[in-house]
């Protein structure tokens, strides 16, 4: 559950400093040194940009629930 935790504190960090510069900011997230996603916040339309790097071409999701963007990368770490 820490893990769980954990993540939810780096997405509000990021909502704090791109809600400061009113600009996109972005954090990546990391299994073993290897880059499993990036999420983006957007404070203009208050909104995340999850992007999973799986195979060769990354997907995109959209999220405006901080919540459901934390499970989904804790599923991707897990």
């Amino acid at each position: 559950m820490s893990v769980l935790v954990g993540i939810v504190k780096r997405l509000k960090d990021l909502k704090e400093v791109g809600t400061e510069n009113n600009e996109p900011s972005q954090r990546f997230f990391e299994v073993n040194g290897e880059k499993v996603c990036s999420v983006k916040y957007f404070p203009k339309n208050d909104t995340y940009e999850l992007e999973v790097y799986r195979g060769d071409t990354p997907s995109t999701y959209q999220f405006d629930n901080i919540d459901m963007i934390a499970i989904e990368i804790f599923e991707l770490l897990d």
